[in-house]
């Protein structure tokens, strides 16, 4: 289904914008990173773990852009993002903590595979232009989705919605999207390879000295 022009001019002057924005982040050490996330391990490196209330699964992190996840935590810093413990967690990271901390939690960014798995749902190709169609984001600045928990995609997009999360981006395609939209749209991203995964517990950085 082709997306109306005036929606799609609307993408396309909110890309640009954000394209001329894009803030260059600090370069980020893995292994004082590793030292950091100390503490995010106690969610994001346990598989399935849940967020208590409401109730659904904490992100996937391994295999996120590294930029991402420090736009993520800036958001939560600020208040852009509605989540108490997220909150008090990223306020007292600086920015050179962030970047350290995502250099390690994205340490390997995962790549597009050759073809979707399934069809996509009609609501899904609003989400293609950043999250590509196989939901890796084109950009680092887009969050990879492919193999994200579904219920956690669902409840992103119901914070969008609501007003819980605050994008410039996001409120042009979450309005209108029923219940079932957003159930199918979560479904399908998650059913996307290569997956998002928990974050290993220890890693290897590799040196060349």
């Amino acid at each position: 289904m082709p997306l109306p022009n005036r929606l799609v001019f609307q993408i396309l002057l909110i890309t640009l914008a954000l394209a001329a924005g894009v803030p260059v982040h600090a370069a980020g050490d893995p292994a004082r990173g590793q030292e950091l996330a100390y503490t995010c391990l106690g969610c994001h490196g346990i598989p399935g773990y849940k967020n208590v209330y409401p109730t659904y699964s904490v992100p996937e992190l391994y295999g996120q852009h590294p930029e991402y996840i420090i736009a993520a935590l800036k958001a939560y810093k600020s208040g852009e993002r509605s989540h108490a413990t997220m909150h008090q967690q990223a306020a007292s990271l600086s920015d050179q903590d962030m970047a350290d901390i995502a250099s390690y939690l994205g340490s390997q960014p995962l790549k597009a595979s050759s073809a979707p798995v399934g069809t996509a749902p009609v609501k899904a190709v609003l989400c293609e232009s950043c999250h590509g169609k196989n939901g890796v984001g084109i950009t680092g600045d887009y969050p990879t989705l492919a193999g994200q928990h579904a219920d956690y995609l669902a409840r992103a997009l119901n914070e969008y919605a609501h007003g819980d999360r605050k994008n410039p981006i996001m409120p042009n395609f979450v309005t209108g999207l029923t219940a079932a939209d957003i159930k199918e749209i979560a479904h399908y991203f998650s059913e996307q390879s290569p997956p998002l995964e928990t974050v290993p517990r220890r890693q290897t950085f590799l040196s060349s000295n």
